[in-house]
């Protein structure tokens, strides 16, 4: 087993456990005990994702989640997103680190798209009748990475699900937007430009989040 570095994005409503060196791993609870304790349930989700990208991550239980440091949240984080930047993601790094961020997210891509591909279209609503259904919630991270590329010095328009030519170069663009990411620009006073360790993070969160859901809502 090796330690997992977590920090906690923290608000009164809702509190985020996220791994710093492996985008998609981050689960919420209502306080910071329960969202360690989902992210350690969630591992055995992790785990392929990880695999699929060369890695191995065996934080075992909880207690092998190290939490460095606790970090105000806002209106995002109550609302069910992860949204704060750490200091560390300020930290410019290598090409092989960025090559292994960018295999991950790769990982998470791959992970969504093989529960789209095995789910069906009508998924079980809410207990109010609520929750979109797959072709929505594809629609809904598309949309949402187009607006993300914004932070990442492009823009890109969202392609229609399941067109697999136009998805393939959508994320191509953004991987290349990317690695291309300087973290040093997020230092400007008044820049909305994201660093690479943040955007692979959120990113990666925002499609495993959706990959999961819609396992979790398979009739």
């Amino acid at each position: 087993m090796a330690e997992i570095e977590v920090y906690l994005e923290t608000s009164p409503k809702r509190v985020f456990a996220c791994a710093y060196e492996w985008p998609g791993y981050a689960r919420a609870g209502r306080d910071e005990a329960s969202a360690i304790a989902t992210l350690a349930e969630y591992e055995v989700r992790y785990k392929p994702v990880a695999a699929a990208a060369g890695l191995m991550l065996d934080a075992g239980s909880a207690a092998g989640l190290r939490v460095l440091e606790r970090i105000p949240g806002d209106a995002t984080t109550a609302f069910g997103a992860p949204s704060k930047m750490t200091d560390r993601d300020l930290q410019e790094p290598v090409a092989s680190e960025k090559d292994r961020l960018l295999a991950l997210l790769s990982s998470c891509w791959q992970a969504f798209d093989q529960v789209v591909e095995d789910s069906p279209e009508e998924l079980v609503k809410g207990p109010r009748g609520g929750g979109r259904d797959r072709t929505k919630i594809v629609a809904h991270v598309l949309a949402a990475e187009a607006g993300y590329s914004r932070h990442l010095g492009t823009k890109l328009r969202e392609p229609a699900p399941f067109d697999v030519a136009a998805i393939a170069a959508h994320r191509e663009a953004l991987t290349e937007a990317l690695r291309d990411a300087d973290a040093t620009v997020r230092r400007e006073p008044d820049s909305k430009r994201w660093p690479i360790r943040y955007a692979v993070r959120r990113l990666a969160w925002h499609v495993l989040d959706h990959a999961w859901e819609i396992e979790d809502r398979r009739p």
